[in-house]
C-alpha cells in the first residue's frame, strides 16, 4: 500500500477550499427553497386557471408540477448532503494532518445517492411542503365539485 506524503497547505488555501465549498453548499440550500417557491407560484397559478374555468377533471394537472419539483428538491437536498459529507471529511483530514493535494484541489460529493436518498425523502424539510401542495390541490377540488359551486 502506497501512502500519500503529507500535505501542509497554506492558511490562504484552506480557507478559500471551505469557502468555496460552502458556496456550493449554499447554492444546493438556495436552489432547494427556490423549489418550494416555484412550486406554490406554479401551483397557485394553474388552481386559479381550473377554478375560473370551472373544469375541475383538470385539477389532476396541478399535481404534476408539485411532483416534478418535489423530485428536484430531494436531488438538491441530496447533493447538499454529499457536499456536507465532503466538507466534514476535510475539515477532520485537516485536524489530524492527513490532507493530500487532491483534497485541497478538487470540490467533489462524497458519499452514494442510495446511502441519501432515504434520508432526503423522509426529511422534514420535504414532506409537510409537498404534502400540504398536494392537500390544497385536493381542497381545490372539494370545493370546485361541492354542489353549491354549480
Amino acid at each position: 500500500m502506497v501512502r500519500k506524503k503529507r500535505y501542509q497547505p497554506s492558511q490562504t488555501a484552506v480557507e478559500a477550499h471551505l469557502a468555496m465549498m460552502q458556496a456550493v453548499i449554499g447554492r444546493m440550500a438556495s436552489n432547494s427553497a427556490s423549489c418550494k417557491s416555484w412550486c406554490i407560484t406554479l401551483v397557485s397559478a394553474l388552481l386559479v386557471v381550473i377554478m375560473e374555468k370551472g373544469r375541475p377533471e383538470f385539477l389532476p394537472i396541478a399535481t404534476i408540477p408539485i411532483l416534478l419539483f418535489l423530485a428536484l428538491d430531494g436531488f438538491y437536498l441530496i447533493q447538499e448532503k454529499l457536499f456536507r459529507n465532503s466538507y466534514d471529511g476535510f475539515i477532520a483530514k485537516l485536524h489530524r494532518q492527513e490532507l493530500v493535494s487532491e483534497d485541497l484541489y478538487a470540490i467533489k460529493p462524497r458519499g452514494t445517492w442510495q446511502s441519501e436518498l432515504m434520508k432526503a425523502l423522509e426529511s422534514f424539510s420535504i414532506w409537510p411542503f409537498y404534502l400540504a401542495m398536494l392537500a390544497f390541490v385536493r381542497a381545490a377540488y372539494l370545493l370546485i365539485t361541492a354542489p353549491s359551486h354549480r
